[in-house]
């Protein structure tokens, strides 16, 4: 290499990585526990809720994805948090939820293998079955999706939610 270009090449190749890293520590979902759903319902109180319950190793999950991330595009103002229920590496999940458009969306992640303190922190019915969706309502009223949730029921649940908090404030 000319010996001209080898101080911009490093700055180039320092920043690019300084940039790559930090977008990556960003996209690292937050560690989730036993007490994680009800700092999550705390943090989104009064406001509709949807959160997204899926994992690395399960293919619908995966296949979902793309449909949340267009989900999000379609629906700006609407929180969703995605929790992956399974001990996939943090970066292998940052790079799947960005290739679905959904890097910037909140996303916590388990740390160790889930136990029924954990799915009983969720749900004390749930078995640890994914992808499950948990529809909150602004008055924390839990509407639960088995499987693979289909996006016009979300926008359905969403329109009756805001319909009702119209009504309620007449």
């Amino acid at each position: 290499m000319n010996h001209y270009f080898r101080p911009f090449f490093s700055v180039t190749v320092a920043f690019v990585l300084a940039c790559s890293s930090a977008l990556a520590l960003a996209a690292s979902p937050r560690p989730f526990t036993a007490h994680s759903l009800a700092d999550i319902r705390a943090h989104h109180a009064g406001k509709p809720l949807v959160v997204h319950i899926w994992a690395m190793s399960c293919g619908p999950c995966i296949g979902e994805l793309p449909k949340w991330g267009e989900f999000t595009r379609t629906h700006r103002g609407v929180d969703l948090v995605l929790v992956r229920f399974d001990q996939a590496p943090s970066d292998a999940t940052a790079s799947r939820l960005a290739q679905a458009g959904l890097g910037a969306i909140e996303s916590w992640g388990v740390v160790s293998e889930p136990d029924e303190y954990l799915r009983a922190s969720v749900d004390v019915k749930w078995f640890g079955d994914v992808p499950r969706t948990l529809l909150i309502a602004p008055d924390g009223a839990v509407t639960s999706i088995r499987g693979v949730a289909d996006p016009q029921k979300v926008t359905a649940w969403l329109d009756s939610v805001e319909a009702a908090s119209r009504h309620n404030a007449r």
